[in-house]
């Protein structure tokens, strides 16, 4: 049985996890917390499998060991951590883990939605600065509160998590619109433009990949076009958005507020502007949205069966 080298274990487990059925795939698992660049070989060692969430496995690295890996495994859906052009040249296989975080995923928007509907972060920091303790009346109504039901949200991206969050939202009485692809000819039955989602959404998700064509495509002139009470949520790419032109947006009330759950850079520096100032319309939760317990279980008990499938000589989710 292989020898098996987990990277970066501690970005999936804070050791609440069973590892059974991934050990009784393995000959030998290595568990690293993490690996930086200057240990990432020797943390490899003798492995003949590497699992990696977000350690990078560049050309260099894979042409350093190419007769030495038969399979890395990526712990998360997103392989652009991995060259893999170079690892299908030299014949290495790369598999991926799927649809483990829908549930996860489409909870954490719907949380979202309804904290930004609620403002419980403005409600929440307002009770922090003592301004309950000091009213007049038992209640405060600083900020205005809305409900949901009724209420359009916009999907950008409408694969197994744009779906999962629409069925949830559906759930709740939401109206739902897809946005057609952004390099489509003509919309679909079923969806609509992206300008004409920016406009009538109340309530707008991305759940798109990270492209060329989608790199901070949500900037200054697509948030002009989002109703001034819209709200933008983002569980998907930190890229997809233009922090600089969303916080202006923000500031100025060009819409009502945000939740995201991922940045540009993570995790973030202080350099980030969004985090530079205090927002009572921002929340911002450190890219846990695919976080439930039985998600992470699942991702580890999914890597389980791909090495097992592997070693029967039929590798599922293979990516390259």
């Amino acid at each position: 049985m292989p020898q098996v080298a987990f990277l970066d274990y501690a970005s999936t487990s804070h050791n609440d996890l069973d590892l059974t059925r991934l050990r009784q795939a393995c000959g030998q698992l290595h568990l690293w917390p993490a690996t930086q660049a200057d240990k990432l070989l020797a943390h490899i060692g003798e492995a003949e499998i590497v699992i990696s969430n977000k350690v990078l496995l560049n050309a260099d690295t894979l042409i350093a060991l190419k007769d030495q890996l038969k399979l890395i495994c990526v712990a998360a859906t997103g392989t652009n951590n991995i060259d893999l052009h170079t690892a299908k040249q030299l014949d290495i296989p790369v598999c991926n883990v799927r649809h483990y975080a829908n549930r996860s995923v489409a909870e954490h928007c719907l949380s979202l939605i309804f904290a930004l509907a609620r403002q419980l972060p403005a409600y929440h920091q307002a009770v922090q600065n003592q301004a309950w303790q000091h009213s007049q009346h038992f209640c405060l109504l600083d900020y205005p509160i809305t409900e949901v039901a009724g209420k359009t949200l916009g999907i950008i991206g409408y694969g197994n998590l744009g779906q999962a969050t629409a069925e949830l939202a559906a759930a709740v009485g939401m109206q739902i619109l897809v946005a057609e692809r952004l390099d489509a000819s003509q919309v679909r039955p079923g969806r609509v433009s992206l300008n004409e989602l920016l406009t009538r959404a109340d309530f707008i998700s991305l759940h798109c990949p990270l492209t060329e064509q989608t790199q901070a495509f949500i900037n200054a002139e697509r948030l002009q076009q989002m109703k001034p009470t819209a709200f933008l949520l983002n569980t998907a790419r930190g890229g997809l958005i233009c922090e600089a032109d969303l916080l202006a947006a923000l500031q100025t009330g060009q819409i009502a507020g945000a939740a995201l759950d991922v940045l540009s850079l993570e995790p973030p520096t202080e350099a980030n502007p969004l985090l530079q100032t205090t927002l009572p319309n921002l929340l911002i939760t450190p890219h846990i949205a695919w976080a439930s317990r039985p998600a992470r279980q699942t991702l580890i008990d999914q890597l389980a069966d791909i090495i097992r499938s592997f070693q029967a000589n039929h590798l599922i989710n293979r990516v390259n």
